[in-house]
């Protein structure tokens, strides 16, 4: 584990889950936010997660051109889903 993983609060956590699971959120704003990429963010993944579930969001996100910037659609203009903010920092 990194040592920027080492940092996290129980929240952030939590939070990095929930941007790993929504389809509109691309790795380089969890980087831009969290400071991890993808490498780290899986580790995170496979650490707090069910492994079934781990192995469902991997495949879930490899087929998902939206996770990634450089493969995502220009139609698209937003970092995040309009609901993805609810608790508020």
């Amino acid at each position: 584990m990194s040592k920027k993983e080492t940092l996290l609060t129980e929240g952030d956590i939590s939070r990095l889950i929930e941007m790993a699971w929504e389809d509109k959120t691309p790795f380089e704003a969890i980087l831009k936010t969290y400071q991890l990429d993808e490498p780290s963010l899986m580790r995170l993944m496979q650490k707090y997660l069910k492994p079934s579930s781990y192995r469902l969001w991997r495949k879930r996100v490899k087929e998902r051109s939206s996770k990634h910037l450089k493969l995502r659609s220009p139609d698209i203009k937003r970092d995040h889903c309009v609901t993805q903010y609810k608790i508020s920092r």
